[in-house]
């Protein structure tokens, strides 16, 4: 025994385990995973731009360079060759940025004929940017690897102009090897922080989940436990948030389905006898009459008696029965109609009274001699059955006070009928519950323990209300059936399903 109990202690903490695993990995894919992928997505849009930025920055200065250098030349210095080459030559000695940036200056065919580092003197850079200019009299630029160094570079040249023609070019190039160091070290930045954002992001979630995914295995665990039929298992509430409302909610729902399992069971049970009972007599008394070659009519009289009552018991639990199961199915139906309330009470009390009398229980009527010239709108079929079954049950369980009176009066524009017997009355303690389906409570009285509530839906369909108490003067019970007023349905409406 302990060996199983111990196997299914693993068995549901392995499930749990594979739950809440299960959990995150959906959370993650999910939830976690598009917003690390949205984040990086971000950080490598924000390096490439911020890439782009740089190099267009370092570009638009070059630019401004060569721009300012080319209007010089172009406005002072080309007033021959000569003069010219000597200003190349003194601007190119005195560039104060040779360090970082080559200044050079080219003739029509693209060669260097004076530079700021003498060694670029004779060569023809073969980049790109230096035919445009010369050919479309326009400044451009280039930014890639030099043919001759195979280093990055970014260069710019500009056009030189003499007498409406290009005779030259002027040109700006630097190596953008510490650019390009700044900027991957930049696009690591931002990577780097796109990264640490996603695992913060991550943990700050997986230790959410944990919180989260742990109080719902255990709530899933109990739910499943509930399903496979252990009704009434209580959770732990450890939380006091929106999980400890639901472990709240399922611990009552728990309790709830064992105590309508438990009055279920109690009334298959309670049904069963109390079928086989009546169905007992009836078929003693049936061989009883077969066998009594006498013809004893006392005898035959009290026999035929037993039969009547007990027969009358089962068709009326027969009629609770299904009744019952309309309600529950759904197929409840109201068929209403212009009624008069009263005529159905006097009706019932002249079908009751004499059954009551042979009982030794008088049933009286106190309507005072007051009229009641104003119809309802009912199920008279049904308001009927309310009355009848609340008039059974007061001689089931208040016959030994050997009286019943039923009272029937105008309150405001409500009709009241008051069912009253003088027996033991109902314990206090059971009052909250004599309505509910199943609920037998203490009595010893037969009974399904479901005709209270078929009267209260009922009344409930009539838009009324179905109050049971004990009545003042101690020890007896009282029966408020409390109908609405007469026009509490469209005229015309004839049948009404729930």
């Amino acid at each position: 025994m302990q060996d199983r109990s111990a196997g299914d202690t693993a068995k549901v903490s392995h499930g749990r385990k594979r739950r809440m695993m299960g959990m995150r990995r959906r959370w993650i894919i999910t939830s976690v995973f598009p917003v690390i992928t949205i984040l990086m997505l971000i950080a490598a849009l924000s390096s490439v731009f911020l890439v782009a930025s740089y190099y267009s920055n370092a570009r638009f200065a070059l630019e401004n360079k060569v721009r300012a250098g080319v209007s010089y030349f172009n406005t002072y210095a080309m007033v021959n060759y000569s003069e010219y080459y000597r200003n190349a030559v003194l601007y190119a000695g005195n560039f104060d940025e040779a360090d970082t940036i080559e200044l050079q200056f080219l003739d029509r065919n693209g060669r260097v004929e004076s530079s700021s580092r003498g060694q670029t003197v004779g060569i023809t850079p073969e980049t790109p940017e230096v035919r445009r200019a010369l050919d479309t009299g326009r400044m451009d630029s280039f930014n890639g690897r030099d043919p001759f160094t195979r280093e990055n570079i970014l260069a710019v040249s500009a056009p030189l102009e003499y007498d409406g023609g290009v005779v030259g070019a002027l040109r700006l190039v630097t190596s953008t090897r510490e650019l390009d160091k700044q900027v991957a070290l930049l696009a690591v930045a931002v990577m780097g922080l796109a990264a640490v954002i996603s695992g913060v992001v991550l943990c700050v979630n997986l230790v959410f989940m944990r919180r989260i995914a742990a109080p719902v295995a255990e709530v899933t665990e109990a739910a499943k436990r509930i399903s496979d039929g252990s009704y009434g298992i209580q959770i732990p509430n450890k939380y006091e948030d929106e999980m400890g409302q639901l472990v709240d909610n399922i611990n009552q729902m728990s309790l709830q389905i064992s105590r309508s399992e438990k009055m279920q069971t109690e009334f298959i049970s309670s049904v069963s006898h109390e079928l086989r009972t009546p169905l007992t007599a009836i078929n003693g008394w049936g061989e009883t009459l077969l066998a009594d070659d006498g013809g004893d009519i006392q005898q035959l009289r009290r026999g035929v008696r037993i039969i009547l009552r007990e027969s009358r018991r089962l068709t009326n639990m027969v009629e609770e029965l299904l009744e019952f199961s309309k309600i529950e199915d759904g197929r409840f139906t109201l068929r209403v109609e212009q009624m008069d309330l009263q005529a159905e009470v006097e009706d019932a009390i002249y079908t009751y009274r004499e059954l009551f009398r042979q009982d030794g229980i008088d049933l009286e009527y106190l309507n005072a001699g007051e009229m009641f010239e104003r119809p309802i709108t009912g199920d008279p079929e049904r308001l009927k059955q309310v009355l009848c079954n609340v008039l059974d049950n007061a001689a089931k369980h208040g016959g030994s006070g050997k009286r019943i009176t039923v009272s029937m009066e105008q309150e405001g524009e409500y009709y009241a009928v008051r069912v009253r017997d003088y027996g033991p009355g109902i314990p206090e303690a059971e009052l909250p519950y004599v309505k509910q389906k199943f609920y037998k409570g203490s009595s010893k009285a037969r009974g399904s323990g479901i005709g209270l509530a078929v009267c209260d839906e009922i009344i409930h369909r009539h838009e009324g209300t179905f109050d049971i108490g004990n009545a003042p003067g101690g020890g007896c019970v009282v029966t408020n059936v409390a109908f609405p007023p007469w026009l509490c349905y469209t005229v015309g409406e004839t049948e009404r399903t729930y």
